[in-house]
């Protein structure tokens, strides 16, 4: 795809990621924007696939895990995380010119940010429209060590989409750290409360 027409559908994206068709003539990020975008406004119960090696005070283990697509603005789609009662984690995607960029968004619960936020990084080529993967940037590397989490250093963060059939969140390290939760995508369950230190919706 040349990038004339490259642009035009960044353009399209921009004007409303739910509007688009998530069609094999797009490029893939937006392709894989969109996909997600069509299940906006809706929420959906996950399940942990894969853990490994089994982490120590696991703070997912024995919750509900429950994603919202809830904000779905012109390039950027914002879907919390909840945690059984933890609503502090929120996962933003924006449209970049280059492809996709990922950030964790970690809130206290009077909506103050965690020490640890903002982390993620950007695609790295175009990816497909159904994968997409994050290594980890610059800047997180830096907050990382600055707080002390070495084994984050060399974070590969991954979602894939099969709309209508499951969404996965993927989080992996070369040491062999691995782990999925996936979504049910063919069974909406009741919205979640607002994300800590986000807007209601109207």
């Amino acid at each position: 795809m040349d990038l004339l027409n490259r642009g035009v559908l960044f353009l399209c994206l921009g004007l409303g990621a739910a509007a688009l068709p998530a069609s094999s003539e797009m490029y893939p990020p937006d392709a894989f924007m969109a996909r997600i975008a069509s299940h906006c406004g809706q929420a959906f119960a996950g399940r942990i696939v894969a853990n490994e090696p089994p982490q120590p005070d696991d703070p997912f283990a024995g919750k509900a895990l429950v994603m919202h697509v809830r904000e779905c603005t012109p390039g950027e789609l914002k879907i919390p995380f909840h945690v059984g009662d933890d609503h502090s984690r929120t996962w933003v995607l924006t449209r970049t010119p280059e492809g996709l960029r990922l950030k964790h968004d970690h809130r206290h619960e009077d909506g103050s940010e965690d020490a640890v936020t903002q982390y993620g990084g950007d695609s790295t080529g175009p990816g497909t429209p159904w994968r997409q993967e994050f290594p980890v940037d610059q800047h997180s590397v830096a907050m990382f060590q600055r707080e002390g989490l070495a084994a984050s250093l060399q974070n590969t963060w991954a979602m894939e989409i099969a709309p209508g059939e499951r969404f996965v969140y993927e989080l992996s390290r070369p040491s062999g750290r691995l782990f999925r939760v996936e979504f049910d995508l063919a069974a909406p369950v009741a919205l979640p409360p607002t994300p800590w230190g986000h807007p209601e919706l109207e």
